[in-house]
C-alpha cells in the first residue's frame, strides 16, 4: 500500500509537470498560473502545493528533469574521442543543432528557458541557472579554441575568449531565429554553413 502511495505521487508529481512544461510552452510562465496548472494536471492547487512550494520551485523541478540541448550534446560526444577541437567544437554545434530540430522535450524546455521565461522574482533561480549554463559551454569553447591555437590549427593573432563570445552569440542567435519562425530556414543546414564559415575565417586569419 505504501509503495502504492509513492507510485501514485510520483506520477502526480509528474503529471503536474508535463502540464506546467506544456502551458509554459504555450502561453509563458508568468501568464501561466498554479490554477492554470492544475486544471491542465486534473489534480487541485493543494495538489501542487504538496509537491512544489510555489511556482519557482514548480519550475525549476521543470527544468532540474529536462536535459537541455547543449548538455545533451556534451554527453554525446564525451562518449567518443576525437583529437581535433576545431572538429569536436564543430561536431558539438552541430549535435546542439540536430537534438534542439528532433528532440520535441528538449526543444520545448530550451524554448521555455530562452524565449518563454521573464526574469521575474518569482522564477529568480532561472536567471542564475541560465547564466551558469552560458559560462560553463562558453568556457567548453574557449578551452577548445586555446587547444586549437596551441596546436597550430588556429593563428597565434586568435583570442580564444573573443572567438567562443562570437560562436556563442552565433549559436544563439540561429536557435532563438528558428524557434521563433522555424519554417523560416532549415536550422541544421544553415547552421551548419554558418558555424564552417566562421571557423573558416579563424583559420585564415
Amino acid at each position: 500500500m505504501v509503495r502504492r502511495t509513492k507510485e501514485e505521487a510520483a506520477a502526480t508529481r509528474d503529471s503536474i509537470l508535463d502540464a506546467a512544461e506544456i502551458l509554459f510552452a504555450k502561453q509563458g510562465v508568468s501568464r501561466t498560473t498554479l490554477q492554470h496548472i492544475a486544471s491542465a494536471a486534473g489534480v487541485t492547487r493543494g495538489a501542487i502545493y504538496w509537491h512544489f512550494v510555489d511556482k519557482g520551485a514548480l519550475y525549476s523541478a521543470m527544468m532540474d528533469r529536462a536535459t537541455m540541448p547543449m548538455d545533451a550534446a556534451v554527453k554525446l560526444l564525451d562518449e567518443r574521442p576525437v583529437v581535433d577541437p576545431l572538429q569536436r567544437l564543430r561536431d558539438e554545434m552541430m549535435a546542439v543543432l540536430q537534438i534542439v530540430v528532433t528532440d520535441a522535450t528538449a526543444r520545448r524546455v530550451f524554448e521555455i528557458a530562452t524565449l518563454k521565461t521573464e526574469f521575474t522574482d518569482e522564477v529568480d533561480s532561472a536567471r542564475i541557472r541560465k547564466r551558469e549554463a552560458v559560462c560553463e559551454w562558453r568556457g567548453r569553447m574557449e578551452a577548445q579554441l586555446a587547444q586549437a591555437r596551441s596546436e597550430g590549427t588556429l593563428p597565434a593573432g586568435v583570442d580564444p575568449h573573443n572567438a567562443s563570445m562570437c560562436m556563442w552569440i552565433m549559436l544563439d542567435g540561429l536557435l532563438r531565429n528558428w524557434l521563433f519562425e522555424s519554417e523560416a530556414f532549415d536550422l541544421v543546414e544553415l547552421g551548419g554553413e554558418v558555424i564552417d564559415t566562421f571557423l573558416a575565417g579563424l583559420r585564415a586569419r
